[in-house]
């Protein structure tokens, strides 16, 4: 398989896990009528993707900046997302609105792809790994997007048509960041750590606050499997 084609399915698989989430956002609002449950499943989905998205960072994102990057370069870079995201995250919330939680979910998505499109031509390893971490993080964000935008309004049919053109997004970011990037190894690694920084700022922001619950100890489990699914992938790719 030539590098162009494993682009395409390793940014396909990672885009179709929004597609996917979605579908288990739509039988979950359908099937589990029980209030608890939904509360606790909801929360634990949401610790789980936060604890992948750690493991994104920890081990893939900022080291491969270390790698590339002179330290004052990185932690511009890094700082830089943080700031944007937080500028971002903070134009939603005034806003509002039903499209906040589809374009938070966008924010890590988009920069993620396109490193993995330029990853792919030097380091195809690291662009494998990568793309297992935005699918499996994709998920859990997708499922409970689906769900906070079908409570906001947008009927069920517009929300999976929505979510099934968003999946496309990872392959797209992935062909431009391997077209225009490929040559470019210290600006992929400018990108990562500028999503490293913006991701971490989600994960305390929104991530890790909504993932808690009163009296059960299972979102921060929920947050340590993650993790742990991230350091296996590392492992064995």
């Amino acid at each position: 398989m030539d590098t162009i084609s494993k682009i395409l399915v390793y940014a396909g698989f990672s885009g179709i896990t929004v597609f996917i989430g979605a579908l288990l956002g739509k039988a979950f609002n359908h099937h589990v009528h029980k209030r608890t449950v939904k509360y606790e499943i909801s929360h634990t989905a949401m610790a789980f993707g936060g604890g992948i998205i750690l493991s994104a960072v920890a081990l893939v994102l900022v080291p491969k900046g270390l790698e590339e990057l002179p330290l004052w370069p990185m932690l511009f870079s890094f700082g830089l997302g943080s700031v944007t995201f937080f500028l971002i995250d903070r134009y939603l919330e005034q806003k509002g609105g039903k499209m906040a939680q589809l374009l938070a979910m966008l924010m890590d998505f988009v920069p993620e792809s396109i490193a993995l499109g330029a990853l792919f031509a030097s380091d195809p390893s690291t662009g494998t790994l990568l793309a297992i971490f935005i699918g499996l993080q994709n998920l859990p964000e997708a499922f409970n997007s689906y769900r906070d935008m079908v409570l906001s309004g947008f009927t069920v049919n517009k929300t999976l048509i929505m979510m099934f053109f968003l999946s496309f997004a990872g392959i797209g970011g992935a062909m431009i960041g391997h077209y225009l990037l490929r040559d470019y190894p210290d600006i992929t690694a400018h990108l990562m750590v500028f999503a490293s920084g913006g991701i971490l700022y989600l994960l305390f922001q929104d991530i890790a606050p909504s993932s808690q619950m009163k009296n059960h100890q299972w979102g921060a489990m929920g947050a340590c499997l993650g993790f742990m699914v991230g350091m296996i992938g590392e492992k064995v790719i």
